[in-house]
């Protein structure tokens, strides 16, 4: 039986712990949003707000369910007797419980990404066109993981004060810190091509700036006709084919798999299948 542990005598010293010690990266660069100008905030908020509010586009909260939330945590006997009250009342007024809660206009909320997680995932999946983001965000980690991704994707994007605060209140919503432009839209074009002259470089050290459309228009044509080339091409001739390497490129050459011989492993136990029964001889 091991002695349990005994409280140290009022002579002896008590012995100090050891410090904890966590290991962590530091980054020598400091990366933030670039600065917007005062006028060109204005016509950024001025812009979006009219068009928002000629679409239409509004989240609609149905207040039903919210009534039965507020059921639920009470007792389980008056539950059970307010629930019958409402499903009354659903079957006098069918027509107010097909209203439910979501965004008036669908087809223009898809063509929107609202929220800093939304936001994150299309920029991951490049389709977005513009990102913009409310300076108000506290802590300012929140969406500081936004200027690398988007500068990586070529992605316009800015840090735009009071944006939540102008748009919010107009689509329904109590905060939106992050906005972003998706690349099949149709009812933000005008717009979406207005506010991107004005929107500011970022400024990446480990990351090139933003290339030009002319080089990009040429690097995606140069790459389609070299993917057309080898869609062309038999299965055979892919392995003798090469690609024309790119400027900064080296070239790869890939070379077929050859299987020589398929060996059994000695050493696994099959089975004999359930169907079939051994007989003994």
């Amino acid at each position: 039986m091991a002695a349990a542990p005994q409280a140290p005598g009022r002579g002896s010293v008590r012995k100090t712990r050891p410090l904890t010690v966590k290991t962590s990266l530091n980054n020598p660069y400091t990366v933030c949003w670039s600065t917007l100008d005062r006028e060109d905030m204005h016509f950024m908020l001025q812009t979006l707000e009219d068009r928002f509010k000629s679409l239409g586009l509004q989240k609609m909260e149905d207040k039903k369910k919210k009534k039965k939330q507020f059921l639920k945590k009470q007792s389980s006997d008056k539950c059970s007797t307010e629930v019958g009250m409402s499903e009354d009342l659903k079957e006098k007024h069918p027509e107010d419980n097909e209203q439910g809660s979501g965004w008036t206009p669908l087809c223009v909320r898809k063509q929107l990404a609202i929220g800093v997680n939304e936001v994150t995932r299309a920029l991951e999946r490049n389709g977005l066109l513009l990102v913009l983001v409310c300076k108000s965000a506290k802590p300012a980690l929140i969406t500081s993981h936004l200027i690398q991704l988007s500068l990586s994707r070529s992605v316009p994007a800015c840090q735009v004060p009071r944006l939540s605060e102008t748009l919010a209140p107009v689509i329904g919503l109590k905060c939106v810190l992050a906005l972003g432009f998706r690349k099949d839209t149709t009812a933000f074009i005008d717009e979406v091509k207005a506010i991107i002259p004005r929107v500011p470089s970022l400024h990446v050290p480990w990351l090139q700036g933003r290339p030009e459309e002319s080089t990009e228009n040429l690097d995606t044509e140069s790459l389609e006709s070299q993917d057309k080339e080898i869609l062309e091409t038999s299965f055979e001739d892919l392995s003798k084919h090469k690609r024309k390497p790119v400027e900064g490129q080296q070239a790869v050459v890939l070379q077929p798999l050859k299987i020589k011989k398929v060996i059994p492993n000695p050493n696994k136990i099959r089975k004999p299948p359930k169907g079939k029964k051994t007989t003994s001889k």
